[in-house]
């Protein structure tokens, strides 16, 4: 049975999710209205990890026999800037999504909730290669700028990405 506390985190957390989920649309319909498709691409992949992650907190939430709130969920903005801008503001999301993580991770610590510190392991990790992603294409984009020739072979790199569900013996 999962504590009070760790469902009304984990309940949380599904909410900051979808968030992330509904910020990476939102710049993606961006990328692809200036026309950078590959970019769109890597924020629409994006958006289906972070809808992939709030369902399996959810999902962890109810197999404890937790009760699942699914709560409001704060509009994005629809304006991002630059491609560089762009990513800044991924990476910075991506950080605060880490603190989030580890968070939930030392609620856990307090609750003595070891099955919930196991599953949050994973997330612990996919922070790590979200962080490392987001830092990658900065790099990138701080080196080549944000027009040019060069953005258009990022932008082709970054169409390549695909979305791989994260299965629930990966998650677990």
């Amino acid at each position: 049975m999962i504590s009070e506390k760790m469902q009304k985190v984990l309940n949380k957390q599904v909410q900051a999710e979808m968030y992330s989920a509904n910020l990476y649309l939102a710049m993606s319909s961006y990328c692809d209205f200036k026309g950078l498709k590959g970019f769109a691409n890597w924020l629409r992949v994006q958006y289906q990890e972070e809808t992939a992650h709030a369902l399996l907190l959810l999902d962890y939430v109810k197999e404890r026999g937790g009760k699942v709130e699914v709560l409001q969920i704060e509009a994005p903005a629809v304006e991002f800037g630059t491609m560089t801008e762009v990513f800044k503001t991924v990476l910075k999301h991506e950080q605060h999504v880490t603190g989030l993580i580890n968070g939930l991770y030392e609620v856990a610590i307090q609750e003595k909730d070891f099955a919930a510190q196991i599953f949050l392991q994973w997330f612990v990790n996919e922070q790590v290669e979200e962080e490392a992603n987001a830092t990658d294409i900065l790099g990138k984009l701080e080196v080549i700028g944000d027009s040019g020739v060069n953005v258009l072979y990022l932008d082709k790199e970054l169409s390549t990405r695909v979305f791989v569900p994260p299965s629930i013996s990966n998650a677990n």
